[in-house]
């Protein structure tokens, strides 16, 4: 076996994920038990051990404690169609994408279990705040297909194509939150979407079966 390459990280540098992790966890804990918009800042610092500045260090708004992988999120789409393969439209490489996140049960897709679901549904604030992240899942998924296709930010395509595909993820998003509501398993919910994900992205397939070919 060859060595690591990758640089150890730091004490410091340690200690400071371990901060965050625990602060995240606590959170996450005290959100499920209360309820987002009952739990404040102090009883997480409490329950984390550490000062409040320390906590909006952090996390600078509190809806970052329970919504914690917002930027992977924002950015998986996105991401999958600057990487697409030669050959491959957006389509392809986003049902593709989506089909094998569903297979991992990736908790970013939406597989994140019965309580922090109900969170989410039980609190306006993140209901609000989820919708605001698709909506700039979107935007970035127009400008990498803009960038890919060679067309102006502000040409109506990438725009129109990027709006089809990010109203199917919402759809097989929420999809996933209510079966996860039903008392549905992930491994069921996954069983459920490998069969009607196919046919969400094949309903584009009129608009966009050759669109950004790579």
């Amino acid at each position: 076996m060859e060595p690591s390459t990758a640089p150890a990280l730091g004490l410091r540098e340690t200690k400071k994920r371990e901060t965050r992790q625990l602060i995240s966890d606590q959170a996450t804990r005290l959100f499920i038990e209360q309820g987002f918009e009952r739990t404040t800042i102090a009883e997480i610092a409490e329950a984390a051990r550490v000062a409040k500045k320390t906590v909006t260090n952090y996390f600078p708004h509190k809806e970052d404690l329970a919504l914690d992988h917002q930027e992977e999120f924002v950015a998986a789409p996105a991401a999958t169609v600057t990487a697409r393969a030669p050959g491959e439209t957006p389509l392809a490489a986003l049902r593709r994408a989506f089909l094998a996140a569903v297979a991992d049960q990736d908790p970013v897709a939406g597989f994140a279990g019965p309580a922090f679901t109900r969170m989410i549904d039980d609190s306006p604030t993140l209901t609000a705040c989820l919708r605001g992240l698709h909506d700039r899942r979107e935007e970035a998924l127009a400008a990498a297909l803009a960038e890919t296709t060679a067309t102006a930010p502000d040409d109506i395509a990438p725009r129109t194509a990027a709006a089809l595909l990010g109203a199917v993820h919402r759809v097989l998003f929420t999809r996933i939150q209510e079966l996860t509501l039903t008392g549905r398993t992930n491994p069921e919910i996954a069983e459920v979407l490998t069969r009607e994900a196919p046919r969400a992205f094949d309903l584009l397939a009129p608009a966009l079966a050759e669109y950004g070919r790579a």
